[in-house]
């Protein structure tokens, strides 16, 4: 245990929340205004500070304040970093995994990993970056809307890979936020490692731009603060409630325009052209749990997502009736770039619900 972690962990001790050995079902009928959290002696704490301490050191007199929301985000206008409840105290962390099976910013460097990103977003906040030529040029504009038919290029190498899901081929602004996490890495890494590809030239462009600003105090100096947990009234399983029920509700596919029938008949084909072949349903049933493991650990989505996307791909594979065009081996990958696809286009069409 690092001495960084023993002092949070000391601070979390000595602010004796008298909720901290509640069992999940007292637990989940506190409203998140009861919690009375304090970031600075959450457990998140370290990594803000280490977030600071990699800003100074490159110059950066910018600290984007930080606040305990229900989510992860950065606001359109406010320069500062909304971090969850459940980053907060371990106890919450666990209530998280249980519920929805996952919990975004697990560990040291997860956390560290997200708030790099969202330090992106404040800090262009802070200086209107994207309101710069240069910016635009290389990333373009950051009023682009989110395109209809968004699907992600996992072999380019136009963009820095940080965050799952290839996250910042998603948007102008996403693209940013991912380079300059990166770019907070040791200037050697992030050359070494982005060597010959074309997303090198944003790194260097934004090494430029942050040797520029470097110094200069922010332009705004918003310090609101949206949606703390000190003004929600919400329980913890209200909220848990809603979370779970917008994967739930969600359909893959809408029922009146069969959203992804073109793309599971790429992958798969009909029973009559092949009517000894493996019923798609039935493949996606059996290798679920494979297929779930690798959308978790590769792609980086929420196991609640996973789960949903796989279920409603079988059924809508059962109900056109599709086999397997090729054997069990060689499907196996085809199989899950569908699931990917399907997840990716969820991600960009809900982005409120499952992304940063």
């Amino acid at each position: 245990m690092s001495a960084t972690t023993h002092r949070t962990d000391m601070a979390l001790a000595r602010r004796g929340y008298r909720w901290d050995g509640a069992d999940d079902a007292d637990l989940l009928r506190l409203r998140f205004c009861d919690l009375r959290l304090r970031v600075r002696d959450s457990l998140v704490w370290p990594e803000v500070e280490r977030m600071y301490w990699e800003l100074e050191r490159r110059g950066i007199h910018f600290r984007p304040h930080v606040w305990l929301s229900t989510e992860w985000f950065s606001p359109d206008g406010v320069p500062g970093i909304a971090v969850p409840f459940y980053a907060a105290h371990p106890r919450l962390a666990r209530i998280e995994r249980h519920m929805m099976g996952e919990i975004e910013g697990g560990t040291s460097r997860w956390r560290l990993r997200i708030l790099r990103h969202e330090a992106g977003h404040a800090l262009d906040t802070a200086y209107g970056l994207r309101r710069r030529a240069d910016w635009r040029a290389v990333f373009g504009r950051a009023s682009t809307p989110y395109p209809g038919d968004y699907s992600a290029r996992p072999g380019s190498r136009r963009y820095v890979l940080h965050l799952g899901h290839w996250y910042a081929q998603s948007h102008p602004t996403e693209d940013f936020a991912e380079t300059f996490a990166v770019w907070m890495q040791p200037k050697a890494r992030w050359k070494r490692e982005y060597a010959g590809w074309p997303a090198l030239r944003k790194l260097e462009y934004l090494d430029e731009l942050m040797h520029e600003i470097a110094g200069c105090p922010p332009r705004n100096h918003d310090r609101s603060i949206i949606a703390p947990l000190s003004d929600n009234h919400r329980t913890l399983r209200e909220h848990y409630t809603r979370r779970r029920a917008s994967y739930e509700t969600y359909e893959p596919y809408e029922p009146s325009e069969h959203r992804y029938d073109a793309w599971l008949q790429r992958v798969f084909i009909s029973r009559a052209s092949r009517s000894n072949g493996i019923p798609a349903s039935r493949y996606i049933r059996e290798t679920e749990r494979q297929l779930r493991r690798a959308l978790i650990r590769h792609v980086g989505v929420n196991p609640y997502l996973a789960d949903h996307a796989i279920e409603r791909l079988r059924q809508r594979a059962r109900q056109l009736d599709l086999v397997l065009r090729d054997s069990r081996r060689q499907s196996s990958r085809p199989v899950l770039r569908l699931l990917e696809r399907v997840i990716l286009d969820v991600l960009r069409r809900n982005r409120e619900k499952y992304v940063l």
